[in-house]
């Protein structure tokens, strides 16, 4: 698999969890089965231009954003591996989307706990 689509198709999940949208709900605004997306996004199958502006379009981004945190060392040919990050991760992104659902007052309260038991 070609580094490049593998990031592609991370950063498509990423803005999926993010929206919290299904592979599903993504497929039907692509007019793709979800298969598809699920191949996207592993990198398995590459994106072309013209469904990347469908994806970029149903995630309500530009289409530079897929290629964001792309490094490419030009002499090993390498990418700068993202999907360590602990930020990327589905329990993360599920985490700071249930965080945003609660009440501010709360919100400041739980923040403050969580710095509490972090220390």
């Amino acid at each position: 698999m070609n580094p490049i689509d593998q990031h592609v198709g991370q950063r498509i999940r990423q803005k999926r969890w993010l929206k919290g949208m299904s592979q599903q709900d993504l497929a039907v605004r692509c007019n793709v089965k979800f298969q598809q997306v699920q191949k996207y996004e592993t990198g398995a199958n590459r994106v072309s231009a013209s469904r990347l502006w469908e994806i970029a379009h149903a995630l309500e981004v530009e289409v530079p954003y897929f290629f964001e945190g792309l490094e490419v060392d030009a002499r090993a040919d390498t990418e700068a591996d993202i999907s360590t990050s602990p930020v990327l991760a589905k329990e993360a992104v599920d985490l700071v989307r249930t965080y945003y659902g609660i009440p501010e007052k709360s919100r400041t309260q739980l923040l403050s706990l969580a710095k509490t038991l972090a220390a």
